[in-house]
């Protein structure tokens, strides 16, 4: 039997992490995955790049039934500190986006930095290894393909249910519920919304179709509001504003869409109609893409040539007022194959925010994706994969000095 003083149960970003920071602390650690693949959330993040954090990553944006949970391990790793290793490592990057942070060659070199500081804190290897029961008594004890092992501490890192085709488990929730914790039920985030096909036949054909827009949905504390892109497929909406907003909705919820936030539109088409000899689609066609002009004219009722100078001030208020709050409800999502990330997990109120370390179960952490904190798009969750394993990996460590 194998004995470590931490077992790291998940490779991917926080596992590495947390993986490095104990054993670079001197601590016996060892890092357990099932995958013959390592670390393929990264490997296709960005594109192939790596959107490896966020500038601006704080608790305003994540979500969680305890919004508040997050701001320890954030305000003691920071997106700052994460990039400070990049450098370290001579990784070029870019900013592209809204404080969003790419390598500027390939994710490989974020899995490859893992890696080496793994290496730097002599971490031990064990994978493809499934563990198939882990046991709490004076150690944790681990039945793994590999054998038996026992810790003192075990850290659970094997993220949500997204994405299963490069092998997402609920193995997170499973041991949660073995050891009796609440969890918050998963859903996908950071996904594309549908629709019903007969309610968006009219815009099917607009598939690949993008333009600025202002999505929102709901209300309070569960409200979401993004400026971003938005993009049409063939079953429904996409791009980040769609993907942002995701995580807000809630299903049979009604998303509000501004296809024109930079004006009002209903003031815009009055104004326009003085002395107008344009056609609705034409006017139209200069604010939106023509394509998205012509389908709008024709599904609120108006014919391809009608002309501004010849429709009532009523419709032209009825047209104004859906470009401004252009309401509907998705019928769903794409779910887990399409999903980013997974929103819910082991629940907080099981959790120390210091640590992460489950409250009633001492030596037992989960970090990352499996827990219920969910960030918004564009580099914040690898920063909650970095500040949550980072806590999780110093805590232990600081137990043991102390012990």
């Amino acid at each position: 039997m194998e004995n470590f003083d931490v077992a790291v149960i998940g490779a991917g970003a926080a596992g590495m992490m947390c993986a490095a920071v104990a054993g670079q602390r001197g601590l016996r650690v060892v890092l357990i995955d099932h995958a013959s693949s390592l670390a393929e959330k990264i490997r296709i993040s960005g594109g192939g790049r790596c959107n490896f954090t966020n500038r601006d990553a704080g608790p305003a944006n994540y979500l969680s039934e305890n919004p508040r949970f997050c701001r320890s391990a954030l305000a003691r790793y920071s997106p700052q500190d994460f990039i400070s290793l990049v450098k370290r490592y001579r990784i070029a990057f870019h900013e592209k986006h809204k404080g969003q942070l790419f390598c500027d060659d390939s994710s490989e070199q974020i899995i490859d930095m893992l890696v080496r500081e793994c290496g730097a804190g002599n971490v031990t290897w064990r994978r493809p290894v499934d563990v198939h029961e882990v046991r709490a008594g004076t150690t944790f004890e681990l039945s793994t393909s590999a054998g038996e092992m026992t810790a003192a501490s075990v850290v659970v890192a094997t993220g949500g249910l997204s994405i299963p085709k490069i092998g997402a488990t609920d193995f997170a929730y499973r041991l949660a519920r073995q050891f009796g914790l609440a969890t918050v039920e998963p859903r996908p985030a950071l996904v594309p919304l549908t629709f019903t096909s007969t309610g968006w036949e009219p815009f099917a054909a607009l598939s690949g179709l993008a333009l600025e827009a202002r999505v929102s949905t709901s209300a309070g504390r569960t409200r979401g509001d993004f400026l971003e892109d938005l993009l049409l497929t063939h079953r429904g909406l996409s791009g980040p504003a769609i993907l942002q907003i995701s995580s807000y909705w809630q299903l049979a919820t009604p998303l509000t869409i501004d296809l024109l936030p930079q004006f009002d539109a209903t003031a815009r088409l009055l104004e326009a109609k003085t002395g107008s000899k344009k056609q609705v689609v034409t006017e139209l066609s200069g604010w939106l893409p023509a394509r998205l002009a012509e389908v709008w004219v024709a599904v609120h009722g108006l014919a391809p040539d009608a002309r501004m100078a010849d429709v009532p001030d009523r419709q032209l208020r009825v047209l104004g007022d859906a470009l401004n709050r252009w309401t509907l409800t998705p019928a769903g999502s794409e779910g887990w194959r399409k999903a980013e990330v997974t929103a819910g997990g082991v629940s907080t109120q099981e959790l120390f925010s210091t640590s992460l370390e489950v409250r009633k179960v001492p030596g037992l952490h989960f970090i990352g994706e499996a827990v219920d904190v969910t960030g918004w798009l564009g580099g914040y969750n690898f920063q909650w994969a970095w500040a949550s394993a980072v806590a999780a990996g110093q805590a232990i460590a600081d137990r043991r000095e102390a012990a």
